[in-house]
């Protein structure tokens, strides 16, 4: 049986302030942004939401994408993929009915010059129809066929989009080459 060093897996004490952990210094320089990404898949008619983002948004003007959105601080990723879901097409999940379907880890990304996590859920519950809440970030939210999902994606979220449908590998890499 293998031994493990002493201080590995021992809980490591650190400095108190009125009875609370004392909150170390952000590492800001290696900040990576937390986003959340939600498949809609209505398995029944075999589609799934997407957003065409419009020629005015700040990044992949015209493109398709899933809904996703940047994590608030402090903010659950769950929480932020629900908020950001209903803030964009107003559908309305539970936590509960987020599984985690791929991770993205982008090496940079347009407001992310550190890097980015992308934690992407999928979802066959919901209420609600889907509706363009955001008109000037995105100029059309609508339902897609699973076997018509448009060529002008972004890459990283097609990608986790197509991995998820064929039930391949939930964890891609961006940037890193």
């Amino acid at each position: 049986m293998p031994t493990n060093p002493a201080d590995e897996g021992t809980t490591v004490a650190q400095p108190t302030t009125d009875d609370q952990p004392k909150a170390l210094k952000p590492a800001l320089e290696s900040m990576t942004l937390l986003v959340a990404a939600v498949i809609v898949h209505d398995k029944a008619t075999n589609r799934v939401v997407l957003l065409q983002r419009s020629r005015s948004a700040k990044f992949a003007q015209g493109m398709w994408d899933l809904p996703v959105g940047k994590s608030e601080p402090g903010e659950p990723i769950t929480e932020t993929a629900m908020r950001e879901l209903y803030e964009e097409t107003g559908l309305i999940v539970k936590a509960e009915s987020l599984k985690i379907a791929h991770v993205i880890h982008g090496a940079w990304g347009v407001e992310a010059p550190n890097g980015f996590l992308t934690v992407v859920f999928a979802t066959h519950e919901w209420t609600g129809e889907p509706e363009n809440r955001e008109p000037r970030k995105h100029a059309q939210v609508c339902w897609v066929d699973t076997d018509a999902i448009p060529e002008n994606f972004v890459d990283t979220t097609a990608s986790a989009l197509h991995r998820y449908l064929r039930g391949g590998p939930e964890v891609s890499l961006d940037g890193w080459e």
